[in-house]
């Protein structure tokens, strides 16, 4: 007996949703980041950790912000990718 594949769990907005943003460790990349979600999500409080890879190459910078829907989150990774600086978006 197969079972039928299962839908992925829908998000519910507005959410606290945590965005994981990967590019190359440059000085001034959190504060890219933290300019574009700024951008979209007006109660962004400017916060983020950084964590580099181990030869310190890239960094992950995570952020958490104020979901309010699909169309925001496509236009943050549109926007993010726009820069040139980020190499992936989590």
């Amino acid at each position: 007996m197969s079972k039928a594949p299962q839908d992925p769990p829908k998000i519910e907005f507005p959410c606290d949703y945590l965005i994981k943003v990967i590019g190359d460790a440059e000085h001034d990349f959190p504060v890219v980041v933290c300019e574009v979600m700024a951008k979209h999500d007006e109660s962004f409080d400017g916060q983020f950790t950084v964590r580099n890879s181990g030869k310190g190459t890239f960094a992950s910078v995570n952020v958490t912000i104020t979901a309010t829907g699909e169309i925001q989150l496509a236009a943050i990774h549109a926007d993010l990718q726009a820069t040139g600086r980020v190499r992936m978006v989590i």
